[in-house]
Formats: structure tokens, C-alpha cells, sequence
């Protein structure tokens, strides 16, 4: 008994060592553009990404030009005009730059302390009138640090928290002269 092996051959590709056509004709291609260099695949891949790219340029146009970007409008505050007015109002002081406070120590709980040292940025026409002093500060973060735990100062938003209400606090204790808080030291042990 003799066994026959079916062999199946891809229309209209050449066989593997089979010479080209003669006369230089093409290849035939495939269904799928074929290797044979036409190229259709690639230029549709390529018109696909220019058609992408020109919609993201469209729309990030619009954005800034036109949208919700433009002119550096922020569309939560644009929706009450009292936010506006307060956000224009604090960009109007301009910053004298920023007196570091030496670091002090504040007791926590459970026998730990914390080494906490402050950079205070304070507006230009409080460097005018000199140096402000250091003292309401200090007191405001002995008062807002003590006693607080080890783990709750290890985390970083807790941290955030806290020196945005200190910034608050300060704010208001030196009437305006004080724009910013910054931590130039915190340890905690």
C-alpha cells in the first residue's frame, strides 16, 4: 500500500525556490498586500497615524485656544466668581523670599519628639519693613505638632495637611506678611 501526502500550495505565491516570472513581470500579491512591495499596508498604517495626530493637535488647539484651558482659566473657579476673586488676590503678592526659622524640638506621644525646622516665605513688603519674628510661628507649630503620634507624622499626606493648615494659621497670625510654609527639617524619632 502506497500512502500519498496532500500537500497544499497558496494559490498565487511562488513555490519556495521557484525562479520569478519571466519578463519582469510582478509578482502576483496576496490578499493581504503581499511582501511584493506595494506598500499598501504600510501607507494605511502611515495615513491611520497622520489622522490621529491631526486630531490630537485639533482638539488640544481647541483646548487652549478656545476651551477650558484658554487664558489659564480653571473651570471649577470659573463657575463661582468669588474663588476667582480670591485665587487673583493671591497671586497679586508678590514673594520677598523665605526666612528660614532654626529648627526646634516638639514632644510627641508616646516619648518620641520631632525635629522641625521652617521656611517661612514671606511677601516683598514684609522684607521691607525687616525681618518678622519668629516667635508666632514657632508657637503656632509647638501648638499644632505637639502631641501628635510617630505614625500619623510618617504620613505623607497627613504632613501636607498639617503645613497647609500651619500656612493657614500663619497667614492669618501675621496678618498677610507670610504667603508660604516650608519644611527645611523634619525628623521624627
Amino acid at each position: 500500500m502506497t500512502t500519498q501526502e496532500a500537500r497544499i500550495v497558496s494559490p498565487g505565491k511562488p513555490k519556495i525556490g521557484a525562479r520569478p516570472p519571466a519578463g519582469g513581470a510582478p509578482a502576483p500579491e496576496g490578499p493581504a498586500g503581499g511582501e511584493g512591495g506595494g506598500g499598501g499596508g504600510k501607507k494605511r498604517l502611515m495615513s491611520i497615524v497622520i489622522g490621529v495626530l491631526i486630531v490630537i493637535i485639533a482638539v488640544g488647539a481647541y483646548w487652549f485656544l478656545m476651551g477650558p484651558g484658554a487664558a489659564g482659566e480653571d473651570p471649577a473657579a470659573a463657575a463661582d466668581g468669588a474663588v476667582v476673586e480670591e485665587e487673583v488676590h493671591e497671586e497679586e503678592v508678590e514673594s520677598g523670599g523665605v526666612q528660614v526659622v532654626e529648627s526646634i524640638s516638639i514632644n510627641l506621644e508616646q516619648g518620641h519628639y520631632l525635629r522641625l525646622g521652617l521656611g517661612l516665605e514671606v511677601s516683598a513688603e514684609a522684607v521691607a519693613h525687616g525681618e518678622i519674628g519668629e516667635a508666632i510661628a514657632l508657637d503656632a507649630a509647638i501648638a499644632l505638632f505637639s502631641g501628635r503620634t510617630q505614625d500619623e507624622l510618617s504620613d505623607p499626606e497627613i504632613r501636607d495637611e498639617l503645613k497647609h493648615e500651619l500656612a493657614e494659621t500663619l497667614k492669618e497670625a501675621y496678618h498677610g506678611e507670610v504667603i508660604g510654609v516650608y519644611y527645611t527639617d523634619f525628623v521624627t524619632q
